[in-house]
């Protein structure tokens, strides 16, 4: 597969992104969790899986699985959801036709695939129960479903400004007429 300039450039910025998300911690947010942090290292791996399809969603998911190591050093745990992440949300975004909504849904859909493919493992590799305390339910409603919801929101007006440019749409003068003729208006 031959990657265009865009994808390889759109993979660079994502993942520097990600790495410097990782890096400073910003990626990782601690919390009195069972889980101990919330993540905002899948939004960069969601935006590559949507923006770039899922060869660039899956390599910036690799870097986002590498930075988790750190946390828990099974590779088999925190690698396949991972790689995984940008898959689904380009799918998922895919699926349904490109829409706002469809990009909302993708974001929630690539966060829960981090949720559920990880947690899943967690579990069956013996790492913790499902259910109790420290169980992966109470993590995965903790974590997993306020970091979906945080995603959809975060990744929807990315995703939409992003596309508007690439048609050649100026954004910025768009929203200066817009804000100029608002303040007409009033005047």
């Amino acid at each position: 597969m031959k990657l265009t300039t865009r994808q390889v450039v759109t993979s660079g910025i994502l993942t520097a992104l990600t790495i410097a998300m990782g890096a400073t911690g910003i990626g990782f947010i601690p919390v009195p969790t069972p889980a101990g942090a919330a993540t905002l290292m899948h939004l960069p791996v969601i935006l590559a899986g949507i923006l770039e399809g899922p060869v660039i969603g899956a390599l910036t998911g690799l870097i986002f699985g590498l930075f988790t190591l750190q946390f828990l050093p099974d590779p088999f745990v925190v690698l396949p959801a991972r790689l995984l992440i940008g898959v689904v949300a380009f799918l998922v975004y895919r699926a349904t036709r490109r829409t706002a909504w469809g990009t909302a849904l993708a974001a929630a859909a690539g966060s829960a695939t981090n949720t559920v493919g990880t947690l899943g493992l967690f579990t069956l590799l013996g790492y913790a129960p499902i259910s109790g305390k420290g169980g992966v339910i109470a993590i995965a409603v903790t974590h997993g479903i306020p970091e979906a919801i945080v995603a959809a929101i975060v990744i929807m007006p990315v995703v939409m400004a992003v596309t508007k440019v690439r048609a050649g749409s100026n954004v910025a003068a768009e929203l200066r007429n817009e804000c100029e003729g608002y303040s007409s208006r009033r005047s």
